[in-house]
């Protein structure tokens, strides 16, 4: 280990608490004691009295990053593990993709009385490779604990380390924490201690991506929600199309049912990939395509959810979209005003309700227009040419 040479100490994470409507409630900071560097020795699975070794992952470099005792709840270690896993990605650090470990935990919890500075003995959970563990292994330690001090009235007698049986959500005990000497830590032959110079930090800071938080707020004051921001900064694929289809129309509406409602939906729904669609660039090409039809009037806004969900699904471009759902063009202006006075004539009850004050009853009218047109009427028009005749 580099556990002498640390590459950094003394930082700190900012990070979000998200409540289950998907907004903010809580603003919290985490410390970082240290990140340094250590070569992995392997990886044990304990089976009843053996432990299996597997020495597959020896010698591969990892950053062991330790945190202070900051955080109050599982969740908020989920949250903040969430978080430096954002920042990882983003700096370039790391793909941190946890189902092929290259991120992971070991989570130590203590219990302390109410009103007290005191940090008891904790118990450490090794190993906990997603978010679900991290946070299912705290909540269940966090409830054992609680017994025993029930029981002894007061916390461990000293610090102990755990596993997390993840297919029976409990822990097991696996021995009594080692004190530092016990590692016997010392210096990695194969990892020499790495210097910086001021110049060097500098280059680094002056080259830095723009961090998760920073994302967020960006997008945050676009006017997309929590939920949807936090979509955009943990997803690149989607954060790229969003960003495409801002720089063709500089419509954040328009980005925001494109990318987030529609194919996001589509994605969530179906829960399959798309086969060549998951190329950013081939999907860029396709919304493009299909922004260009509706820009020129051949296709409306209200024909795109359709057509782009065919296309995703069949891999079509938009020609072959459209000439398979047999879309027809958009009616021209006076083909709708004939359909907007035939509507004003068949709704008499929603046209008195709107000039009564009532706008919703206007959806009625419009409704009707949409149907006796087979959706070739545009709704903004429609919309449009009824004020005016009701005017």
């Amino acid at each position: 280990s580099q556990y002498d040479f640390p590459l950094s100490s003394k930082g700190s994470v900012t990070y979000d608490i998200i409540d289950s409507s998907g907004k903010v409630s809580d603003t919290k900071t985490c410390g970082i004691t240290r990140l340094h560097m250590e070569n992995d020795a392997g990886k044990l699975t304990h089976r009843g009295s053996t432990t299996l070794c597997d020495y597959n992952r020896a010698g591969t470099p990892l950053m062991e990053i330790v945190t202070e005792p900051d955080l109050r709840s599982a969740k908020e270690a989920v949250a903040f593990a969430q978080e430096l896993r954002r920042i990882l990605i983003a700096v370039g650090s790391s793909e941190a993709d946890m189902f092929k470990g290259m991120m992971r935990f070991d989570a130590s919890i203590s219990l302390r009385e109410k009103g007290t500075d005191t940090l008891n003995p904790r118990s450490e959970i090794k190993n906990l490779n997603s978010f679900k563990a991290l946070e299912k292994a705290l909540q269940y330690e966090e409830k054992r604990l609680r017994g025993l001090w029930d029981d002894t009235g007061g916390p461990l007698k000293g610090d102990i380390t755990v596993g997390w049986l993840d297919d029976q959500e409990k822990t097991k005990m696996l021995r009594e924490k080692e004190t530092a000497d016990d590692y016997r830590y010392f210096p990695e032959p194969d990892i020499p201690p790495l210097r910086f110079t001021a110049s060097d930090i500098d280059a680094l800071k002056n080259n830095m991506p723009a961090l998760p938080r920073e994302l967020k707020e960006k997008y945050l004051k676009m006017g997309v929600s929590d939920a949807e921001a936090l979509m955009l900064v943990d997803d690149s694929y989607y954060q790229k199309l969003f960003e495409a289809v801002l720089d063709k129309t500089d419509d954040v509406k328009r980005a925001r049912s494109l990318v987030l409602t529609q194919i996001a939906g589509f994605k969530k729904k179906e829960e399959k990939e798309y086969g060549p669609v998951e190329s950013v660039e081939r999907m860029i090409e396709l919304l493009n395509s299909l922004i260009d039809k509706t820009n020129s009037g051949a296709i409306h806004k209200n024909q795109e959810k359709g057509i782009l969900q065919e296309m995703i699904e069949c891999d079509y471009d938009v020609d072959q979209a459209i000439h398979v759902l047999d879309i027809k063009p958009p009616l021209e202006d006076n083909a709708i005003n004939d359909y907007v006075l035939s509507a004003i004539q068949a709704n008499p009850k929603a046209v008195e309700d709107y000039k009564s004050g009532n706008e919703k009853a206007l959806a009625a009218v419009i409704g009707y227009v949409m149907k006796e047109s087979k959706g070739q009427a545009d709704p903004a028009k429609v919309n449009e040419i009824l004020r005016k005749e009701l005017s």
